[in-house]
């Protein structure tokens, strides 16, 4: 069986996921806004103990449809080692519909187009990519460790190496005072990327959170329930992406919105536009928002 280290996280869509540590934290580690992975020393397992625990994981479990390989930075892995797990989970689940794990920009532009075909070949079929914001500054301010155009590159990348992509952006990242700028630029770098799969988060502080103790000292100002649409909003208006299955769905999330864009466009306008119109109790409160 799979031994897991810590608290585990995972996309919303990988629930029913058998999920298998391969690092353990995140090597970034830095950003502001996550204690993910926060009381974790970074370190890739050693391959011979992830066989081992995908072999048990085949003894305990009868049908595996997808596998997630966790934790936050699965895809600093070299290659090499990635093509052996993958190959390994081929083999032991041929009923495996889908493997995917996070990845982050810089550990995509590390790779060669090869390599990332080689994945795609070996059976990597999603790659989640925390783009965050689009926006330099904010990227930046948050300690993101990267910039737009290093996420545009490694984002395009993946889509030409025929990888699926699964991009999160967080509303409210640039709290109150760059809200324009975050929702534009974000916007500008979606399309430049134009991914498969789009999640919309709505940034949620807690104790513990460097971004926590800069709202609490008055240095970064939160976005209220409104301000979240109405940033949204602006963020759907510049939005001109091809063929993407959009979901603001998430616990943190105010108000629930999904589709498919740009078909759904209008319609998802609208739907901000009365939730705008509407009383206060129609957004989520914040006891039920959580991650």
């Amino acid at each position: 069986m799979p031994q897991y280290e810590g608290p585990l996280f995972r996309p919303p869509s990988e629930s029913y996921s058998l999920i298998v540590q391969i690092t353990i934290g995140c090597s970034h580690n830095k950003c502001t806004f996550c204690i993910a992975y926060k009381n974790k020393t970074f370190r890739i397992k050693k391959l011979d103990e992830i066989i081992r625990e995908l072999e048990e994981a085949r003894t305990k479990y009868r049908y595996v449809e997808k596998v997630f390989l966790a934790d936050g930075d699965a895809l600093v892995i070299p290659t090499r080692d990635l093509l052996v797990i993958l190959n390994t989970i081929k083999k032991l689940f041929p009923e495996c519909k889908q493997i995917s794990l996070y990845g982050s920009a810089k550990d995509t532009n590390r790779k060669t187009d090869n390599e990332l075909e080689q994945l795609k070949e070996a059976g990597l079929g999603m790659i989640y990519f925390g783009l965050e914001s689009g926006n330099n500054e904010i990227l930046t301010f948050v300690k993101k460790n990267t910039s737009s155009e290093e996420m545009i590159k490694a984002g395009q990348r993946i889509k030409r190496a025929g990888i699926p992509l699964s991009i999160t952006i967080i509303s409210g990242l640039g709290g109150a005072e760059n809200f324009r700028q975050h929702a534009v630029d974000t916007a500008r770098v979606l399309n430049e990327i134009d991914p498969e799969y789009l999640g919309l988060l709505t940034l949620l502080l807690q104790e513990g959170m460097e971004l926590y103790d800069q709202w609490k000292s008055g240095k970064f100002t939160l976005l209220n329930p409104r301000e979240v649409l109405t940033e949204t909003k602006l963020l759907l208006e510049n939005l001109q992406l091809t063929n993407c299955i959009f979901r603001a769905n998430h616990a943190s999330n105010y108000v629930p919105l999904g589709g498919t864009l740009p078909q759904d466009k209008e319609r998802l306008l609208s739907l901000i536009d009365k939730a705008l119109a509407a009383p206060e109790h129609i957004f989520k409160s914040e006891n039920l928002r959580g991650l």
